[in-house]
């Protein structure tokens, strides 16, 4: 399957903050959830894919091309939207569609009517007279209307009230139904990658801990409660966690054997459950291993 980007050896070294040996690739046609907490390397990352940061070490190949040596052929095909960008806020977000136009030949102003639309925009407004959402949302119709086989969003639902969150990830739906383009998105917001991704990567302190397909993640994690008997000690124990009789246990690794194996060490399984993503992901980081 062809790789819609490929980082191998990524290093980034500042004062305070190191990327570390970061490798990693997204199919074609796949949107990727990057989860972390602030301060983990995300931006970093998505910077390094679009050029803006040149890694120390290692290779960037972004739409079978080298990057940043390629990034001008790279660049007509990426749409990267970040919280911290900014738009011209005495102009009208029918100037910035204009602007776009005049540069990008892919722009498509059918579908950026219809994003005006949807996202509740009037496009003769000026920037200044625009909520925190709703420049959200104009960055997003900008980066989406040019037709990007890539797209890079740092953060795209941070700040947002729930409605206008609930459009962004409406619209980010639809992009997934064009198999020709592929996404990856960075969030603190588990709620929203367990909802749109197909694989998920765990960044921590600049290390990738933890990259696979979504549905493995869920169905490999399992939330354990049970009482009496000794706490095992087994390697697929991620975290055990007693309150006086009561043992609760997360495993990574799950086998469907397992609760006879808790019985015969003298256990009594009291329940069951799957784990949504942010538990995986809080308990991964405080585990201090690979998912």
């Amino acid at each position: 399957m062809t790789a819609a980007f490929a980082l191998t050896g990524i290093h980034k070294r500042y004062p305070q903050f190191a990327l570390e040996d970061v490798t990693l690739n997204l199919p074609d046609g796949q949107i990727m959830g990057l989860v972390g907490v602030n301060g983990a390397g995300k931006t970093t990352l998505l910077r390094i894919l679009t050029g803006l940061v040149r890694a120390d070490r290692g290779t960037v190949q972004v739409l079978g091309l080298s990057m940043p040596e390629d990034q001008v052929a790279v660049k007509r095909d990426i749409g990267f939207a970040s919280e911290d960008m900014r738009l011209y806020k005495s102009q009208t977000l029918r100037w910035h569609m204009d602007l776009i136009a005049s540069i990008y030949p892919e722009w498509d102003e059918v579908y950026a009517r219809d994003l005006l639309r949807r996202f509740d925009l009037k496009s003769e407004q000026t920037i200044a007279g625009f909520s925190h959402g709703q420049r959200v949302k104009a960055l997003l119709l900008l980066s989406f209307a040019r037709r990007p086989r890539l797209l890079l969003l740092d953060e795209p639902t941070t700040g947002l009230d729930p409605v206008a969150r609930s459009e962004v990830l409406e619209v980010l739906s639809d992009v997934l139904r064009d198999d020709s383009r592929s996404v990856l998105f960075s969030s603190h917001n588990t709620h929203d990658v367990e909802q749109l991704a197909d694989s998920i990567s765990f960044l921590h302190q600049g290390r990738l801990i933890a990259s696979q397909d979504k549905e493995r993640f869920l169905d490999d994690w399992r939330r354990i409660v049970c009482h009496g008997g000794a706490t095992p000690q087994w390697p697929e124990i991620a975290m055990a966690r007693r309150n006086g009789s009561v043992l609760e246990i997360k495993v990574r690794g799950y086998s469907t054997d397992m609760p006879e194996r808790l019985i015969a060490q003298g256990l009594v399984v009291d329940s069951v459950d799957p784990m949504r993503l942010e538990d995986i992901f809080v308990t991964t980081v405080r585990a201090g291993a690979a998912a």
